[in-house]
């Protein structure tokens, strides 16, 4: 007995211990199985009390009072299925006739308290079945990514959402991005994930780096073109958009539009042209897009016309060509001019990390979500990487990058220099590593003055 009871005695102790310092440990070994008895055990209960159950139908209430027996309970959703996961529990559930997805989601944060679990979400799968996601601690306090991801062609994981599944940035989904934050608040850490995530794939990478590149150059041995100030960024986009067209008139000259040819071989972007015509995709990323969008002169104001018309049209066009925007800065408001507002219409998703004004967060949400935007102002300054997710249909989340060191990226980008394609209309812009430490070397060549 004596035993027994110093066995009970260390196990509670390893699992407080467990739980304090080792969360996603504790999960594993303990908190899963005692979190699935609870949901179980608890669950017509909870449902009943959170307002998630309907009547009995009139045919049940009728064959009730000709058997002489007692009147059938109120029925909460049917599970259709229950998974635990390494971060928490997942439960598809079957709605009853009457019950809606925004019931769900409504009671999410009663259902967290009534099941003691960390966080709760729901999401709409189909027409009646809702998919309730729990988790059993902060996943996002300490990032850890799952070792299998969903990888296809442009479709990098980049971070990891408050209900454990991986949030991806998915190119042919979401072909254009806004990412704010301000100093500090992990926005170079989420970029570095995206580039060394892009690394091993057949892309070519354009950086604009005004910061006299500093958060670009050390990754440069894997991108095809870079610049560090806004004359060179103004050549640069001009020979982007100059791509973009030649690669419409490739497509208009694969499209053979007879009656001959099948539909699904029909030509109306890149991924349709067959693989040795295809070019190769382009992903721009915009370290800080105000440093574009300011001026103090005449001369500054024409250049920066210039750049934020080439920024609209590349967001407006370049998809189909294969050309994706990736604007990141500290500050974004319409008080950095003309056509500011017209290229944030362009960019689908939205990342924001903590911002300093609320402006910036609303023209990242205010024409998504409302909730997004409150949720945006309120980052605590002391979680650094945590940020908001969201796109143009409405739906968000909270996410948190892993911490990627600046020498993991430059590593990744190094290993896969040989990736680094060629190309010819780039070359000019194509940056120089041959760098000592007597003399300062430019970080790309002049570009060629345009007629």
């Amino acid at each position: 007995m004596v035993a027994l009871t110093v066995a009970v005695v260390l196990v509670v102790a390893a699992a407080g211990l467990l739980r304090w310092r080792r969360p996603a440990w504790y999960w594993l070994t303990f908190g899963v199985t005692l979190a699935s008895l609870r949901v179980l055990v608890r669950y017509a209960s909870v449902m009943d009390a959170c307002g998630l159950t309907v009547p009995p139908s009139r045919w049940r209430l009728a064959l009730a009072r000709m058997t002489n027996r007692p009147a059938p309970e109120s029925r909460p959703p049917r599970i259709l299925r229950f998974r635990p996961t390494r971060t928490g529990l997942v439960l598809r559930l079957g709605l009853r006739p009457g019950q809606d997805a925004f019931d769900v989601a409504a009671a999410s944060d009663r259902l967290r308290h009534s099941f003691s679990m960390y966080g709760v979400t729901s999401r709409e799968l189909r027409s009646g079945v809702v998919e309730v996601r729990m988790t059993g601690y902060d996943v996002l306090k300490r990032v850890q990514m799952p070792a299998k991801v969903d990888t296809r062609p442009m479709r990098v994981p980049v971070a990891l959402r408050e209900d454990g599944s991986v949030h991806y940035r998915d190119y042919p989904a979401v072909p254009h991005a806004l990412t704010l934050g301000a100093t500090g608040s992990g926005k170079s850490v989420y970029q570095r994930n995206l580039v060394a995530g892009l690394a091993p794939m057949d892309v070519a990478l354009v950086g604009i780096d005004c910061k006299q590149g500093v958060e670009l150059f050390p990754l440069a041995r894997r991108f095809s073109a870079l610049a560090d100030n806004p004359d060179t960024a103004a050549e640069l986009l001009d020979v982007l958009v100059s791509r973009m067209e030649g690669i419409y008139q490739l497509i208009r000259a694969e499209q053979r539009i007879t009656a001959a040819v099948p539909d699904a071989e029909i030509a109306a972007d890149i991924w349709d042209l067959p693989d040795h015509l295809r070019p190769v995709p382009v992903v721009v990323l915009v370290d800080e897009v105000a440093e574009l969008a300011l001026f103090a002169s005449k001369d500054e104001e024409k250049r920066r016309d210039r750049i934020i018309t080439a920024l609209v049209r590349l967001a407006q066009l370049g998809r189909a060509a294969g050309i994706y925007l990736e604007i990141c800065g500290q500050r974004f408001g319409s008080e950095l001019g003309k056509g500011i507002t017209m290229l944030r219409a362009q960019l689908t998703g939205r990342t924001a990390h903590r911002v300093n004004d609320e402006t910036s967060a609303n023209m990242a949400f205010g024409d998504i979500s409302p909730d997004a935007v409150l949720a945006a102002i309120q980052i605590p300054a002391e979680l650094r990487g945590l940020a908001i997710a969201g796109d143009s249909t409405g739906g968000w989340h909270r996410i948190r990058a892993p911490h990627t060191s600046l020498r993991q990226a430059v590593n990744t980008c190094n290993r896969h220099a040989d990736r680094t394609p060629d190309l010819p209309e780039l070359a000019p812009f194509r940056p120089e590593l041959a760098a000592t430490a007597a003399t300062a070397v430019p970080l790309s060549k002049t570009a060629p003055a345009t007629a």
